[in-house]
């Protein structure tokens, strides 16, 4: 009987330096720099029945007029958030607003694929039986937004946007 392979696993990591949830500046214009070691992988699906989006159909959603929902606690926040999010921590997700028309979406998102405070908001949602059909799951978030190039918004001194 032979024996199951390995399965590929993530990198422990090397350095004494606190984990970075964002990336931040490389050596020139065109360049960021990436931790790879923090948090935990999340799954592409937390919740059945909860579309997971990428940026091409963030872009779209939002054109459509779709609203951004930042599920991040203030101090993950690092300081920035997607344009024009609205700021929803997680652990208060309850106190989220359904739009009064009936399909409006509201894209979630966190720090990125290993970040799992969107997932418990969804998770959340689902067990108060919010429409899921109004909700999609940023699952690359502000991590792979910033590595993508695209704009992010610098949050106010006092840590509170939208």
């Amino acid at each position: 009987m032979s024996e199951a392979p390995s399965l590929p696993r993530r990198a422990e990591r090397q350095t004494d330096q606190p984990p970075r949830n964002l990336p931040w500046p490389g050596p020139d214009d065109d360049t960021v720099v990436v931790d790879t070691t923090w948090g935990h992988l999340q799954p592409h699906t937390p919740v059945a029945g909860v579309r997971t989006v990428g940026e091409v159909e963030v872009l779209d959603l939002l054109g459509r007029g779709a609203m951004l929902i930042d599920t991040r606690v203030a101090d993950s926040r690092s300081g920035f958030t997607l344009p024009g999010a609205q700021h929803v921590p997680h652990d208060r997700i309850e106190n989220l607003v359904l739009p009064d028309d009936d399909d409006t979406v509201q894209i979630l998102f966190c720090n990125g694929p290993q970040c799992g405070q969107t997932p418990d908001a969804l998770r959340t949602l689902a067990g108060m039986s919010w429409p899921l059909d109004r909700l999609a799951y940023y699952r690359g978030g502000l991590h792979d937004w910033i590595t993508l190039g695209l704009p992010a918004e610098r949050l106010p001194a006092n840590g509170t946007a939208g």
